[in-house]
């Protein structure tokens, strides 16, 4: 007498967003049973982009690397990118937002410029001055 169970796994490893789906499971008289796995590759559920254009934060890159004085090949500079880790004091963040303000053309307000920590937060901050400056 042969009996038939059906099961379905999905399993979810990280980073590689795999997983493992177990195919029906047939188990007979005899003891034995048959199982097949496949991998398949997981959709991408949740991407983080930043908010601001993607020139801007070049833009921003570029000013940060020339106010700290870093190589292309010392350290990269993205959007996620920390002043902090990239060595800079509260004296080289003020020359960062000086430098940012000269570049776009724009002013910050003392209260605005002292939240930003990140390449991302400058350059949303930026698009949102230069918005409210083309109105």
């Amino acid at each position: 007498m042969a009996s038939s169970i059906a099961a379905s796994t999905s399993l979810q490893a990280r980073p590689r967003q795999m997983a493992i789906a177990v195919n029906p499971i047939k188990c007979n008289s005899f003891g034995r049973s048959n199982l097949s796995f496949k991998i398949r590759q997981l959709p991408t559920r949740l991407t983080v982009s930043c908010a601001a254009k993607p020139e801007t934060v070049e833009k921003v890159c570029a000013v940060v690397k020339k106010q700290l004085s870093l190589d292309d090949d010392t350290m990269k500079v993205e959007a996620a990118t920390k002043f902090v880790d990239l060595g800079a004091d509260s004296l080289d963040t003020v020359e960062i937002v000086m430098g940012l303000e000269e570049e776009f053309g724009i002013e910050m307000d003392e209260e605005k410029a002292q939240t930003i920590t990140t390449v991302e937060k400058a350059a949303e901050l930026i698009d949102e001055l230069l918005l409210e400056k083309a109105k």
